[in-house]
C-alpha cells in the first residue's frame, strides 16, 4: 500500500519542486535566446564603442578613420579580422546574467503572486498585483544579476582597448569576477545597480504581467493546467 511519501517520491520533480523547475526553464530559455542573439549585442557594443575610440585619437577626422560603418559592415568587418567565433566574445558572462536574472525575477513573481498577494477566491489575480509583482521580481531579479552584467559589460569593452591598440584586462569570465572584486570589493560588483534595477522594474512591470494574463487566459480557456508546459507556452508568447 503506498504511502503519501511514496506518491511524493513518484511524482514528476517539476511537481515536486515547481519554483526550482520554472527557474531553470527560464534559465535555459534565456540561454538559447542570449546564444541566438549575442552577435548583435556584440555588433552593437562595437559600433558604439569603435566612434569613442575614434573621437579621443583623432577628433574631428574620426568620421572617415572609423573602421566599421552599419551593423553588417561591422559584422562582417569581427568576422574577417577576427574569426567567426569573435562574434560571441563574453558571451559566457552574458549566459550567466540571464540565467541569474531570468531565473529570479520568474521565481520572485510566483513567490509573491502565490505567497504573497494570494488570488482571489475564484482564482483571479488582479491587474494591479501583476504590475507590483512584475516590477518586484525586476528589481530582485536585476539586483541579483548585477554583477554578471556587469562583468558582461567590461568584456565587451575589450574592443574599445583592442581599437586603441592597448593590451586586454582580462584573460576571462573569472579573472574579470576576480579583479573586479579586488579593486573595488563586494560593493565594486555591485556598480551601476540603481539605474539597472529601475529598468529592470520598468520592463518587468510589462513583460511580467503579459505573461501572467496568456497564462492565466490559456489555463481558463484551454485543457491545459498551470504547469510547466503552460509557463512556456506563456513565456514562447512574449517572445
Amino acid at each position: 500500500m503506498s504511502t503519501p511519501d511514496d506518491a511524493e517520491r513518484l511524482s514528476p520533480l517539476v511537481q515536486r519542486w515547481p519554483r526550482a523547475s520554472k527557474f531553470l526553464l527560464s534559465g535555459c530559455a534565456a540561454t538559447v535566446a542570449e546564444l541566438a542573439t549575442f552577435p548583435l549585442d556584440l555588433t552593437k557594443t562595437r559600433l558604439q564603442i569603435q566612434g569613442e575610440a575614434a573621437l579621443a585619437r583623432l577628433g574631428d577626422g574620426a568620421t572617415e578613420s572609423a573602421p566599421y560603418r552599419g551593423m553588417v559592415r561591422t559584422a562582417l568587418g569581427i568576422v574577417q579580422e577576427e574569426g567567426f567565433l569573435k562574434l560571441w566574445q563574453g558571451v559566457a558572462p552574458a549566459i550567466y546574467r540571464h540565467i541569474v536574472y531570468s531565473g529570479g525575477r520568474m521565481v520572485t513573481y510566483e513567490h509573491l503572486r502565490e505567497v504573497v498577494f494570494g488570488k482571489s477566491e475564484d482564482k483571479h489575480y488582479p491587474l494591479w498585483k501583476s504590475v507590483i509583482g512584475g516590477m518586484m521580481a525586476g528589481v530582485v531579479g536585476q539586483f541579483l544579476a548585477n554583477p554578471t552584467d556587469l562583468v558582461k559589460v567590461q568584456m565587451q569593452m575589450e574592443g574599445k582597448r583592442k581599437l586603441e591598440g592597448k593590451p586586454p584586462r582580462f584573460r576571462g569570465v573569472h579573472h574579470a569576477f576576480a579583479k573586479i572584486l579586488a579593486e573595488g570589493g563586494i560593493r565594486g560588483l555591485w556598480a551601476g545597480w540603481v539605474p539597472n534595477i529601475q529598468r529592470a522594474a520598468l520592463v518587468n512591470m510589462g513583460d511580467l504581467t503579459t505573461y501572467d494574463t496568456v497564462k492565466h487566459y490559456l489555463v481558463l480557456n484551454t485543457p491545459l493546467e498551470d504547469n510547466i508546459t503552460t509557463h512556456g507556452l506563456s513565456r514562447y508568447h512574449l517572445t
